[in-house]
């Protein structure tokens, strides 16, 4: 029996990203160079997980936040777009690849999670399929490539969950935010706009379309920014805001809620805000993109 490393290979590189590490480096360092460090140390950020072409510029101002010389694991929590689940889920991989150089999966955490009983296990096929954590996998290995032999990461795929059970997986997860050698990477765009989504909620007072978005995703936002998870709940229920990431949000903001119960000080907030396009027209389409920071105090 050979034991095998399981790798999880970088199937979005080459469409959603340069397969070129090289000239991946180039692009990272390019965004990273146009954002300031103002909210650091980060103890979590949310980020978007489009194409680079679309978004790689508005994540590098939360990545920009990240202090590598205290990190030593990244849980990435990304939503699910292809399979229906209702839990959380777990890589069968032991090495997610990136252009730029291998990550390692935290066996001992993983197993910790796994125990509880609370998680399932993806197939590797669903996994490779996912974009959700892949497109955090390069600006982690980019952030981090001053530690890249002593840190690892915790991928985690979140599914379709309900107010309670982002409540328990919040409960677990808090305390391993507590823990400052530990950053939590949250997964998702903002508002994907226009009739190939079924989503057009347009608010004429504000004036363009793409106004109106913006309104909607900055409302959402100033909720995240009070760290309340009913709040955030009360709002995606008013205005059916179409976050592909608020599970994954969801999860952090009753973390937070639970480690506020022991006294600790946080503070969350965005640094930027982008949309693929701006919307005129009923014929146009858009997706919303932000980028934040929690930091303890």
């Amino acid at each position: 029996m050979s034991n095998r490393v399981v790798c999880r290979e970088a199937s979005h590189a080459g469409s959603w990203y340069t397969a070129s590490g090289s000239q991946l480096n180039t692009q990272l360092e390019g965004w990273l160079s146009q954002a300031q460090s103002t909210k650091g140390p980060a103890r979590a950020i949310i980020a978007p997980h489009a194409g680079y072409t679309y978004c790689g510029a508005c994540a590098a101002h939360a990545y920009k936040q990240v202090d590598p010389s205290i990190t030593r694991r990244v849980f990435i929590l990304g939503p699910s777009h292809h399979i229906p689940l209702s839990r959380c889920a777990l890589s069968p991989a032991e090495v997610y690849r990136t252009p730029l150089y291998d990550l390692r999966i935290d066996q001992k955490v993983y197993t910790d999670l796994w125990k509880t009983g609370m998680f399932e296990r993806m197939s590797l096929q669903t996994d490779e399929d996912e974009h959700s954590i892949e497109m955090h996998l390069p600006y982690t290995a980019k952030a981090m490539e001053s530690q890249k032999d002593s840190f690892s990461i915790v991928p985690v795929l979140v599914g379709a969950l309900s107010e309670s059970k982002e409540q328990e997986y919040g409960k677990l997860l808090s305390k391993y935010l507590a823990d400052p050698t530990n950053l939590f990477v949250i997964s998702s765009d903002f508002c994907h706009w226009g009739h190939r989504f079924r989503y057009t909620y347009y608010d004429e007072a504000q004036g363009e379309i793409y106004r109106s978005i913006e309104n909607l995703d900055k409302m959402g936002m100033g909720i995240i920014e009070q760290l309340d998870p009913i709040s955030f709940s009360n709002y995606l229920k008013k205005y059916h805001n179409t976050i592909c990431g608020r599970h994954p949000i969801g999860v952090l903001l009753n973390a937070v809620a639970e480690l506020k119960k022991t006294g600790l000080d946080m503070d969350f907030s965005f640094l930027n805000y982008a949309q693929s396009s701006q919307c005129r027209t009923w014929q146009d389409s858009s997706v919303s993109y932000a980028a934040g920071a929690l930091t303890v105090h």
